[in-house]
């Protein structure tokens, strides 16, 4: 059973061919969790990357929760991701090759009740991928939109 996410990452899908995804923990202080389960997520620019064995995310403004006051942790901090060793070792062989880039893609809440980032490894599209991309969508819905006209 998929989880409804609190937030996804819209600009990832359009300007990145998604590849293989991976779902990972994040170590979060503070009001942080109130402010995503709040929907007070934004992921413009925000990238994961990994360094000494660590994988950690980039850029991930979570704004402050009003009710911790003086408690709030600084919007977009770094922060860790929690994958397995093994995970981070692959992760880095598939990062290093060249133009590929560690996206989040979703951010949601699990069936325990522990927050989880998807992160999907990602390779950037060119401008004419995109052309072609929202010219099939408009074609798709123009061909819903005469089916729909059809059937009445």
């Amino acid at each position: 059973m998929q989880d409804k996410p609190v937030a996804t990452n819209k600009k990832a899908f359009t300007h990145f061919h998604l590849d293989q995804r991976w779902e990972c923990g994040i170590e979060l202080k503070g009001g942080e969790v109130k402010s995503i389960r709040a929907g007070q997520v934004n992921f413009k620019d925000s990238f994961a990357r990994i360094d000494a064995d660590e994988a950690y995310l980039f850029n991930l403004h979570i704004s402050p929760y009003k009710e911790a006051g003086l408690m709030n942790e600084e919007p977009d901090r770094m922060r860790k991701l929690l994958l397995r060793r093994k995970e981070i070792k692959k992760l880095t062989g598939l990062v290093t090759q060249k133009g590929f880039v560690l996206l989040p893609t979703k951010i949601y809440f699990n069936q325990r009740g522990f927050v989880k980032v998807e992160i999907a490894l990602g390779k950037g599209k060119k401008l004419y991928d995109k052309r072609d991309e929202t010219k099939k969508r408009q074609l798709d819905l123009a061909l819903r939109r005469t089916l729909k006209g059809q059937r009445n």
